[in-house]
């Protein structure tokens, strides 16, 4: 029986060289696997008659854009999750999934191979390889880029001799990834990180500084997860797909970071995730409404560990299904609505409103209604405090 390599395959020139390159250094057959998480460009058809014409033998496209909303966005939404507190895990909340459907269809198809098309300089390849691993560790991962020193000019050299039906005269000046939840733009004049990135580099949102309306959303939310925009209930794909059109418009969601990778080193990166921006704003407006202090406090570090595990690879981790299992008891009565004004840049919360809220009126206001027992603060002061007089006393006898 002939071997196969499970490509994962983008339908750009350096995964279409991959084909018949892997064809020729393992001896195997190609099957090429092509999967769309939102990432918009051409047809999928036309993607996978490309894969057959460079040489797949077999070539399949999965959409799994609502999969994605559904079991990838919508965590990362519950857990806030903003890898340095900024950046909302672009790219990688799509690779495990990638990973998931490299896996079936190995299984399906008979390979004992799998191939990706990353460098040995970014996180991707951690992503695909250690999820791998913990699906099926019997395959094995071959990775041209890294493995063969595979450059993108040997790339190009070789597609013209072989007469690949790729278009090789056209070469962006960045390295762009994209799907629903965002897109992430690197490489090129941005490497100077002294260099403002121009106009050209964005695509999801537009310009901040263009005079434009104020918008107003109502978003709801139940058990941490989005339902419904200004009353019209929708799946997650299309709550996401209604935020990136509405919060892009008005320029939110652009983020321009210098980030510590996985292996190292530091990297320049600029991101667009407006609807990803907008919804987590919202949601953490709504748990400081609903959720018990302490609770909270202690959710905040999860939720930065999440997000860690995640852009290191670590989504299948028995520490992430942990932390999932205490996200969803957290988000119980995350349930209600929040108001933002979407406009120069910014979402910005005007209003929230919760059956489960914990706010409570009486005991916030100052004016007349007022039903917090004030003479109770003094001796809750002198009790919270001390601790810490104790210990300056016993500090100044010892100075």
């Amino acid at each position: 029986m002939t071997e196969r390599v499970v490509l994962a395959y983008s339908g750009g020139l350096d995964t279409s060289v991959a084909i018949p390159y892997l064809t020729e250094r393992t001896g195997a057959e190609v099957v090429a696997v092509a999967v769309d998480v939102g990432q918009g460009g051409e047809d999928l058809g036309l993607i996978r008659e490309r894969a057959l014409a460079c040489g797949a033998a077999v070539a399949e496209v999965v959409d799994a854009r609502e999969e994605f909303a559904r079991d990838f966005c919508l965590p990362a939404l519950r857990a806030n999750a903003l890898y340095m507190d900024r950046y909302p895990l672009v790219s990688a909340l799509s690779r495990p999934l990638i990973v998931k459907h490299l896996v079936a269809a190995a299984r399906k198809h008979g390979g004992t191979i799998v191939s990706h098309g990353c460098t040995g300089k970014g996180n991707d390849q951690v992503r695909f390889e250690v999820g791998i691993g913990a699906l099926a560790p019997e395959l094995t991962v071959v990775a041209p880029a890294r493995d063969y020193a595979w450059t993108r000019d040997k790339a190009i050299a070789y597609a013209e001799e072989a007469g690949l039906p790729i278009d090789v005269s056209h070469r962006s000046p960045y390295s762009i990834d994209q799907n629903l939840w965002g897109r992430a733009v690197e490489t090129g004049f941005l490497e100077d990180i002294w260099t403002a990135p121009i106009e050209g580099v964005y695509a999801y949102t537009a310009d901040p500084a263009r005079p434009r309306q104020p918008d107003e959303v109502v978003i709801t939310f139940e058990a941490g997860v989005p339902v419904a925009v200004d009353g019209a209930r929708l799946g997650p794909y299309q709550v996401i797909m209604e935020l990136n059109r509405r919060a892009g418009a008005a320029g939110v969601g652009r983020l321009d970071l210098v980030e510590d990778r996985l292996v190292g080193i530091k990297s320049r990166e600029v991101y667009e995730a407006p609807g990803a921006i907008a919804l987590i704003t919202a949601h953490q407006e709504l748990e400081n409404v609903t959720v018990e202090r302490d609770l909270a406090r202690f959710k905040r570090g999860v939720d930065q560990r999440w997000a860690e595990l995640v852009y290191d690879g670590l989504w299948f981790s028995p520490l992430k299904g942990a932390l999932d299992a205490f996200i969803d008891d957290a988000q119980r009565f995350v349930t209600g609505e929040v108001r933002l004004v979407l406009h120069g840049g910014r979402a910005v919360v005007t209003g929230r409103r919760s059956d489960a809220s914990l706010y409570d009126f009486g005991l916030a206001t100052y004016d007349t209604g007022d039903i917090f027992d004030q003479s109770l603060a003094r001796g809750f002061v002198e009790l919270w405090g001390l601790p810490s007089r104790l210990a300056a006393a016993r500090d100044r006898r010892f100075s």
